[in-house]
């Protein structure tokens, strides 16, 4: 298929990440029906949602390096077949946590091969002074996809059932992946004649200062993120309960309104990342943000759409530099490297997004436990830690550029 621009070509492949991201927020959403179904302990409940990112973790590293010897689209292709079986898979043969568990972690291979490989076809195929700008809708793409998998359940439910919901969201990879197969492949590249380095060989990437250092603020960005995300919907739940009103809208849906306020946040990001730098626009964002996750979490006193505000206010934030911190780590990668250095990107990134929310919870229980206000105050704090230390990694982004 011939796209007539890059920001038609864009707009197909953010649609097509979307796709690939319904079944994100299935478990999560329908967590308190399969646990009362099965008679999960807190344990098993929690085995099964850090199965998807052990998926994730698992793949990652294999299906984005592989995308420098081989075309993302076919990578990408290959990880829609992987997202579709876990949730059909979920849908008609789970029982218990384990087959839970197990096909969770197809779910997570599926994202491991598709998100950061999409990004593989996009750079592949988009460059000039406006490859940050397509970088930037891409990348918020996910978050749009992960605020749509938090509503469909929401209403598939009450119709299907959680069986029917996982069948329904398990047909959004094979949308994308027929989206994907529509796009024109690359020219063959002749193999090289010289001596190849391992496939799984992070050291180039590593002795790439400048992209460390956009990969070590991007993993202090997920780790916030993240983390904060996890633990979002409670900390919603628990301000209505200290305010002993009834909140006027249910607080997964606050949730997914909420996290849709990071794509305009995004993509505005970058574009003053554009015009001032992109460097000062991260270091302000993080140290911003960081700074606002010292604030939100004691806030729960307040009046509920208040706290709503500020949660989304926060957000925002958190989210102002994310386009900027993955198209830094593109333009600083070897054009060979690119797939690799993707890699080391998004498992670093999204390993400390698996660490965060414990950290969360632990924090949480060591300061009071979630019936305390302050407790979800030095919790929130945790998570934008190492925001504030920002500018250390940065110093590798200039020590870099000026050797």
């Amino acid at each position: 298929m011939q796209f007539r621009s890059p920001a038609r070509f864009t707009a197909w492949l953010c649609a097509a990440e979307v796709g690939t991201m319904l079944g994100y927020a299935t478990y999560p959403t329908l967590l308190n029906t399969l646990q009362a179904e099965w008679q999960m302990s807190n344990t098993e409940a929690g085995v099964v949602s850090g199965a998807y990112f052990g998926g994730y973790m698992l793949a990652v590293p294999l299906l984005t390096a592989l995308t420098d010897r081989i075309d993302a689209r076919r990578i990408h292709i290959f990880a829609c077949m992987l997202a579709a079986l876990g949730s059909f898979g979920f849908a008609f043969l789970a029982h218990d946590f384990l087959t839970a568990a197990v096909f969770q972690a197809f779910v997570g291979m599926g994202l491991a091969g598709t998100y950061m490989p999409g990004l593989k076809i996009l750079s592949d195929r988009v460059a000039g002074p406006r490859q940050s700008r397509y970088i930037s809708f891409y990348t918020t793409s996910f978050t749009v996809g992960a605020s749509v998998s938090f509503l469909l359940p929401l209403v598939i439910m009450p119709l299907a059932g959680w069986r029917g919901t996982f069948a329904m969201t398990g047909l959004g990879p094979l949308l994308a992946a027929l989206m994907v197969w529509r796009i024109r492949p690359l020219p063959a590249v002749p193999a090289p004649t010289g001596p190849q380095t391992a496939l799984l060989d992070f050291r180039p990437v590593l002795a790439n200062r400048p992209a460390m250092g956009y990969i070590l603020a991007y993993t202090a960005h997920c780790w916030e993120l993240l983390g904060s995300r996890s633990w979002l919907v409670a900390f919603l739940v628990f301000a209505a309960s200290v305010s002993g009103g009834t909140p006027p809208v249910a607080p997964a849906v606050a949730a997914a309104v909420i996290n849709l306020l990071g794509m305009p946040s995004s993509i505005l990001g970058n574009e003053l990342a554009m015009r001032f730098g992109r460097v000062r626009l991260i270091l302000t964002c993080m140290l911003l943000s960081g700074a606002a996750s010292t604030m939100v979490g004691f806030t729960a006193s307040l009046p509920w759409l208040l706290v709503a505000t500020l949660l989304a206010v926060y957000t925002m934030l958190v989210m102002a530099d994310s386009s900027s911190l993955t198209a830094g780590t593109i333009a600083a990668a070897a054009p060979d490297k690119r797939g690799i250095t993707l890699a080391v990107h998004s498992t670093l990134g999204f390993g400390a997004g698996i660490i965060s929310p414990t950290m969360f919870g632990w924090i949480l229980d060591l300061a009071g436990g979630n019936a305390s206000p302050a407790a979800w105050g030095f919790a929130y704090a945790s998570q934008g830690m190492f925001c504030l230390l920002a500018p250390l990694a940065f110093l590798l982004v200039r020590a870099g550029v000026r050797r």
